[in-house]
């Protein structure tokens, strides 16, 4: 089955695993340790190095040049980054640790998180949530960059991503946060679309939130202003929560935010067998 894929506007690239190759093992997921470094308004910077590492292979961004990518747009992918600054209510301001339960279980009807409170100590508003992955003048400025895809050469049947200083709009938007050398503030919006086999996982490990809907249903959740932790979603257990059957094509929809000095880590790991992402 193919899926669209949208051309990209953006003059650099990450290379970032959700998937495609065949379906293999498993990591367990669970709760990871850790806490974000510098509170308030002038936390420091103790994470990263000097800007963003793509991690290309076998090919870099030529398509059916990297390994796992083929004709049908399997590990094609593209992120839409919105850049805020730390005068957005919810940048900069909090940090809670982790906290579940901040989006509601579903999408709303533009397919996006909606928050799930009348008072957070971690997001201001549905107000401000709302503008987190919505083209908003004077809020937000939006990228779209290219995504590609590769083998996990660790672990068979799967493929990742991960860098531990995940700066991907460095210098760009709004710019960088003080004295830092990096643009904080920003959130990650990635859709796609996959077949369900059976046996599938899901993995994120990293800093600050990050939701995972699978079939417009909540099925990963680490909100809140965090260090790294890292939770999975097996498919096979979680089917009839997520309504998936063996066989059909859903959407995985992943939105993530960086919204605290001074860490950003990034890491996915699947076994999906093709993900690839269309944007409406």
């Amino acid at each position: 089955m193919k899926y669209r894929v949208t051309n990209t506007v953006s003059a650099f690239a990450i290379s970032l695993l959700l998937a495609c190759g065949a379906t293999g093992g498993s990591e367990g997921g669970g709760s990871g340790t850790g806490s974000t470094g510098g509170g308030g308004k002038n936390g420091g910077n103790k994470g990263g190095g000097a800007g963003f590492a793509p991690n290309f292979a076998d090919g870099g961004l030529n398509p059916g040049g990297a390994s796992g990518t083929n004709s049908e747009g399997c590990g094609q992918l593209t992120a839409i980054l919105r850049d805020f600054t730390d005068m957005h209510e919810d940048f900069e301001s909090y940090l809670g640790g982790l906290e579940t339960g901040l989006v509601k279980n579903t999408l709303d009807n533009d397919k996006l998180p909606v928050y799930a409170h009348d008072k957070s100590t971690q997001i201001t508003s549905q107000a401000t949530f709302s503008q987190w992955y919505r083209d908003t003048p004077g809020k937000n400025m939006r990228f779209e960059i290219p995504l590609v895809l590769i083998p996990d050469r660790n672990k068979a049947g799967s493929f990742s991503f991960e860098d531990n200083s995940f700066f991907p709009i460095d210098g760009k938007g709004y710019g960088n946060y003080m004295n830092t050398g990096h643009n904080f503030h920003f959130t990650t919006e990635i859709r796609g679309r996959f077949k369900y086999m059976g046996g599938e996982v899901f993995t994120f490990k990293g800093d600050d939130d990050v939701w995972v809907f699978v079939n417009g249903k909540l099925a990963l959740d680490l909100g809140g202003v965090h260090g790294v932790h890292t939770a999975t979603i097996d498919f096979d257990q979680q089917k009839d929560k997520l309504g998936i059957e063996v066989g059909k094509t859903y959407s995985l929809d992943v939105f993530h935010a960086e919204r605290h000095t001074s860490e950003s880590n990034f890491r996915m790991e699947t076994s999906i067998d093709c993900l690839a992402v269309t944007i409406d």
